[in-house]
């Protein structure tokens, strides 16, 4: 375990909100959250804002962020389900919208109903919409996507031009408006890869044969995160940060913060302290066993709140001032922190298990140290995980 300065934290960090006995709580700061819309507005200043919120605004709670985001000057929104976009509309948020996903017999007609723009990557999908669309009387509003290279989503190949011409027939009918040209890139995490320039090359390819096809889009967007940050050529009309919007790179390999601020904090309270003698072994499968007589602390928190259980032994967190590890196996509801022979902690203490203030375990240590990306362990937040939020504005808190 390594000491920090616990002083210097408490004075940098928000001030932790009353918790009413929760064992274990999630801080989202929504002033981090609105400086760092602003701080990523300023990189791409001639091009549309898309605040990404899908995925309930990767675990940080979707309307609120969403409020957040716009109060910061997004001036879209985008999501990948059709009850995201519901709720959003439903919530009273007016702001452009798009969501991207769907499948035969979605609700095509209570999404151009809210006036929430449609993503298209196949004919069947326009045929859909078009349908719903006369049906009420409306246009719907299309954004055609095309598979420049990521292999996912979107036309690909000579599936775009069939993709092209039957949108521009619909449109021809009135039943589509194509607003919209879009892609997703496969590398741009990594700056120097070369599909990175080969994807925009294609993608601007692509806007050409649709304009030629007699096609106008307002907007054409292929900048995520790590592009917003990095690609400044990939601006285009409009961008849609997601994970940089809540503080954390999609570029962990470069060392540079780009100034953003970490809005999720991870918390909980121990439930129980209490002394082991040396050659104890430790929870399930005594997969630790202290080597001293020690102190240990029960911390109520598990997979089931979205703690990895793989994070066994190597989950980082903050506990009375200095950086410990989870000691032994992480459980449905609960691990166990080795506090070491000399600990005075008590019930009730506070445990950071990953934030941005100084000497807090970042959710990028918590990614190393699991193998996997800063955007799961934000995600995976179970829905008992109470969401607290603090720098609020508008009635957010």
């Amino acid at each position: 375990m390594s000491q920090i300065d616990a002083s210097d934290a408490e004075r940098t960090a928000t001030p932790i909100p009353e918790t009413h006995g929760l064992t274990v709580w999630a801080e989202i700061d929504l002033a981090a959250l609105e400086a760092n819309v602003r701080t990523l507005r300023a990189l791409a200043r001639a091009s549309e804002f898309m605040a990404v919120v899908k995925a309930d605004a990767y675990g940080h709670g979707l309307l609120p962020v969403a409020r957040a985001a716009v109060r910061g000057g997004a001036t879209w929104l985008g999501v990948a389900q059709f009850a995201e976009a519901f709720a959003l509309r439903d919530a009273g948020l007016t702001t452009r919208l798009l969501t991207w996903l769907s499948v035969p017999g979605a609700d095509f007609a209570g999404a151009v109903a809210r006036d929430i723009d449609l993503s298209a990557s196949a004919p069947w999908v326009l045929d859909e919409i078009a349908a719903a669309a006369s049906e009420l009387g409306r246009t719907a509003r299309v954004h055609l996507k095309v598979d420049t290279g990521l292999g996912r989503g979107g036309a690909y190949g000579a599936d775009w031009t069939t993709l092209v011409e039957h949108a521009r027939r619909l449109e021809s009918r009135g039943s589509v408006a194509v607003v919209g040209i879009w892609t997703h890139f496969a590398h741009a995490d990594s700056p120097e890869h070369p599909t990175v320039l080969a994807q925009q090359e294609r993608f601007f390819e692509a806007v050409t044969e649709a304009e030629r096809a007699g096609l106008r889009p307002e907007v054409r967007h292929l900048a995520n995160s790590a592009a917003t940050l990095v690609h400044p050529s990939a601006h285009a009309d409009l961008v849609r940060p997601g994970i940089a919007m809540y503080g954390l790179t999609p570029v962990p390999q470069v060392d540079d913060d780009f100034g953003l601020r970490p809005v999720m904090t991870l918390r909980a309270r121990l439930a129980l302290v209490k002394a082991l003698p040396a050659g104890q072994g430790v929870s399930y499968g005594h997969a630790y066993v202290p080597d001293v007589d020690t102190v240990v602390g029960l911390v109520p928190a598990g997979y089931a709140d979205g703690v990895p259980r793989n994070a066994t032994n190597v989950g980082p967190v903050l506990v009375e001032g200095r950086r410990t590890t989870i000691a032994g196996r992480v459980c449905m509801d609960q691990f166990v922190v080795d506090l070491g022979p000399a600990s005075q902690a008590r019930a009730g203490d506070v445990v950071t298990l990953f934030g941005g203030a100084p000497g807090e375990p970042t959710a990028q240590e918590w990614a190393d140290a699991t193998g996997t990306i800063s955007y799961e362990i934000v995600t995976r937040l179970g829905a008992r995980v109470p969401r607290l939020y603090v720098g609020a504005a508008g009635g957010d808190a």
